[in-house]
């Protein structure tokens, strides 16, 4: 093995067993015009086929991915063609996956909202937003093509930022590759085999919701809230104290309107322990989640050949209530109509 091609196969992870020509030409001239660059040769190389097909069949879809060159075309971002165009411009273009992460983030977002939806009910607009981002939004999906080992298969070309479009990223190029993979189920497949997909690498994840929840004021919050559903104002209470006169006081607050306890929160005073009651009362009301074996979804009506044009013999299902919509609190300001004041409830001792 002579330098050229010690240094090509040690600094760069390239297989070349599916090369016709190792090492490439251009790096074994002599001339003083010639340049060779070996990592913008080793960006051009294709993934070797038993690596694609090693990947597909890893990650549970052997059977849908029957050719190394649809699983090559979900592993290229289209940025990789303005690089392809530089070097070959006399070649055609490789396919890419531009229209498969379109097709795909549709279908992961859908699938992602409506499972949402129908397990929180009561969950807020801004929260369910955030929560269908933390499942399937670009960095979740770049940490999942990087879990299924598809850094390797990557084929992307870095750009600057432009005034209309920011940088491109690796993560932003990782990302479109299980968005292509969900397309190309759904395409190849159906869609409860698409919903599926996204289910076991996506939707299966525990994120944390409740964080997601937050209140600039939960006592106001809570109070229109009580309001909406014509109960009576919310009262606070003190439960339990403990050390009032030390330098560490302990205070448990439950808030309750009529004979029901919405919440209740400790701190180490009383506006903060009646602080954690009231946001505790919210999370309540906005986390109440629907049981598993009660959960169904609208896109589980359409079985492995259902066709939306034809009148078949679709899956049994009953749709699940609709969810109260958030009250809408401390507006002034910006819609220019000033909230009504309410009372703020006192503790009671």
């Amino acid at each position: 093995m002579g330098h050229v091609s010690r240094r090509l196969s040690s600094s760069l992870a390239v297989s070349t067993a599916h090369l016709k020509h190792f090492p490439p030409r251009e790096a074994t001239l002599r001339t003083k015009k010639a340049t060779f660059d070996p990592e913008t040769w080793a960006a051009l190389q294709p993934p070797p086929p038993s690596a694609l097909m090693a990947f597909a069949n890893r990650i549970g879809l052997g059977a849908v991915l029957t050719t190394p060159t649809a699983v090559q075309r979900a592993c290229t971002h289209k940025s990789f063609l303005d690089l392809h165009a530089r070097h070959y411009p006399l070649s055609p273009p490789p396919p890419n996956n531009a229209n498969l992460a379109v097709l795909g983030n549709a279908l992961m977002g859908l699938f992602a909202s409506e499972h949402l939806h129908a397990t929180y009910p009561h969950l807020p607009t801004r929260v369910l937003k955030a929560a269908v981002s933390a499942h399937v939004g670009p960095l979740t999906c770049a940490s999942v093509a990087q879990e299924m080992g598809a850094v390797p298969l990557l084929r992307w070309h870095r750009q600057p930022a432009t005034p209309t479009s920011p940088a491109l990223l690796h993560s932003d190029a990782l990302a479109s590759i299980p968005r292509a993979l969900a397309a190309l189920v759904y395409q190849e497949r159906c869609l409860a085999s698409a919903r599926k997909f996204v289910h076991s690498f996506f939707l299966n994840r525990r994120v944390d919701v409740r964080a997601m929840l937050k209140f600039r004021d939960p006592k106001r919050a809570l109070m229109e809230t009580v309001a909406k559903f014509q109960r009576e104002p919310p009262k606070s209470r003190l439960l339990k104290e403990t050390g009032r006169f030390s330098n560490s006081p302990i205070f448990v607050v439950g808030i309750y309107t009529g004979a029901d306890k919405l919440g209740e929160g400790f701190g180490s005073s009383l506006k903060m322990a009646e602080y954690r009651a009231a946001e505790d009362a919210l999370h309540r009301l906005y986390l109440t989640r629907t049981p598993p074996h009660v959960l169904k979804l609208p896109s589980s009506t359409f079985g492995e050949h259902a066709d939306i044009y034809k009148l078949t013999d679709a899956a049994p299902y009953s749709p699940g209530e609709l969810g109260e919509s958030e009250a809408l609190y401390a507006s002034s300001g910006r819609s220019g109509v000033l909230a009504p004041r309410r009372r703020v409830p006192e503790v009671e001792s």
